[in-house]
């Protein structure tokens, strides 16, 4: 890994020093590898700069290491990078995407490689919900949390979970006890309860507190739970509730957007399109016999 020295300063003295960093362009071809993990919902600069320390095994004075106004490696490396790299559909303070590839096709080359309309029209829709999904979660990141727990409620009747709205919003309590935030019925009937955890991450939430939130279901003698960040889980976290008997749901930021897309929480329908096709099986001609009076 090619490294070079960045400017520093002691936060307890003011002075400046010197301190080894990678350079930018080993940044750039860590981001551009296929070993580096992408959120579906996009990647802050924050969590993309923590995610490449561990890459490039930085010791804890070079990820502690700042200037006058941030972290050397974040904002001098890693984000001049990413602003230059990537996209950022949502504008400021949304995540990052990486950008559709546009390769230079022939004229030879395209008539094998087009899109059909259907295709393209295929295409635009999912960048279209790509980035309504990173609006969703900067939406819900800029308000309160009470407002992110009535989101919760909402969406889970949506769902079909709770019964009634009013039902619901008696049932989730956010009592916190014991890192469980509170609890809707799985069904009309209340037959059964679901254990809810909805938290406003940041960074990616790791297995202890998907641990915690099990602990907290066996206490009360519970089985099902869900699990809901605005962020994502590690791969810690995700195998963790693999091995457990609790039958506990990770729902992350983007499958968070995408549920409240698909059910109608929090957006609006602007534009609606049909898309028809030829019913050859009316135009199919058989034995038809015409009699002429």
């Amino acid at each position: 890994m090619k490294t070079e020295m960045r400017k520093a300063v002691d936060p307890a003295t003011g002075q400046e020093y010197q301190i080894e960093m990678p350079i930018r362009e080993e940044v750039k071809k860590a981001i551009f590898a296929h070993d580096f993990h992408f959120p579906p919902q996009g990647i802050l600069v924050k969590d993309a700069a923590d995610q490449l320390a561990q890459q490039f095994r930085l010791s804890e004075k070079q990820k502690q290491a700042k200037t006058r106004s941030g972290y050397v490696f974040r904002y001098d490396v890693v984000k001049p990078v990413i602003e230059k790299e990537l996209v950022q559909p949502g504008g400021p303070r949304t995540p990052y995407f990486l950008p559709d590839p546009q390769p230079v096709i022939s004229f030879k080359e395209k008539e094998s490689t087009d899109q059909t309309l259907e295709e393209s029209i295929d295409t635009n829709y999912q960048q279209i919900q790509d980035a309504l999904a990173a609006d969703l979660l900067q939406q819900i990141k800029d308000n309160s949390p009470a407002f992110f727990e009535k989101l919760v409620i909402d969406l889970l009747v949506a769902m079909g979970y709770g019964g009634s709205r009013e039902e619901a919003g008696r049932a989730v309590g956010g009592s916190g006890d014991g890192g469980i935030d509170g609890i809707i019925n799985e069904d009309i009937l209340g037959l059964d309860v679901i254990y809810v955890q909805a938290k406003r991450w940041e960074g990616n939430v790791g297995e202890p507190p998907v641990r915690d939130f099990v602990w907290a279901l066996q206490g009360r003698r519970a089985r099902k739970g869900i699990f809901i960040t605005t962020s994502d889980f590690t791969r810690e976290a995700r195998d963790y509730v693999t091995t457990i008997d609790s039958k506990i749901v990770l729902i992350d930021g983007y499958q968070l957007a995408q549920f409240m897309i698909d059910h109608n929480v929090g957006v609006s329908v602007v534009k609606s399109y049909e898309i028809k096709r030829v019913d050859s099986d009316y135009f199919a001609e058989e034995d038809c016999f015409f009699f002429l009076l």
